[in-house]
């Protein structure tokens, strides 16, 4: 068997990301999904955003999954259309199952209105998965944002912070967890 080379080994065995941005493409990758991933990443946080991260010929849940299982904190942009999109519940569902921090930004979106709706295509099994990490996620602490009538800069302010905060937590409880493991 060929043993890999030290660098390529090391680079596969890192985390993917720090942060995995949950989204849905249609309501949010122009604005603040496409901008917090620019603003993390120019602060050096490591992001995940499909638009960016992924190329052609990549495999859609394959390169999604390993990157929402290697992230530390997930952001999961909640929009009108997003409980429209099974790749959106899919992604929340992983996160919320594998016990990631999640900030839940609430975009032009009450968390009351947002509802899974069963339109016939999609097993029971997935839709209780989805429709509990949608729970979840709605009693989580969160940012709201009204687009029509809020500082998208206090936003991205204010998102970017929580994200820094929560992995700064995430550090420290694993840091707690070696110490124990000593």
């Amino acid at each position: 068997m060929q043993r890999l080379p030290a660098t390529l080994y090391r680079k596969m065995a890192r985390p993917s990301c720090d942060v995995f941005i949950n989204h849905r493409g249609i309501d949010t990758k122009r604005n603040i999904a496409g901008l917090l991933y620019d603003r993390l990443t120019k602060m050096g946080v490591r992001s995940f955003l499909d638009s960016k991260n992924m190329k052609p010929g990549d495999r859609l849940f394959d390169h999604i999954d390993r990157g929402i299982l290697g992230c530390k904190v997930g952001v999961a942009v909640l929009s009108p259309t997003y409980c429209d999109s099974y790749f959106c519940l899919h992604e929340l569902a992983l996160l919320m199952e594998s016990k990631k921090r999640v900030v839940p930004i609430f975009y032009d979106v009450k968390p009351s209105q947002l509802l899974i709706k069963d339109n016939g295509t999609c097993p029971v099994k997935e839709l209780r998965r989805f429709t509990a990490a949608l729970e979840q996620a709605k009693f989580t602490v969160g940012l709201t944002f009204d687009s029509s009538n809020r500082d998208w800069s206090v936003l991205l302010k204010d998102a970017s912070d929580a994200v820094i905060m929560n992995l700064l937590e995430v550090e420290e409880e694993h840091k707690q967890l070696m110490k124990m493991k000593q």
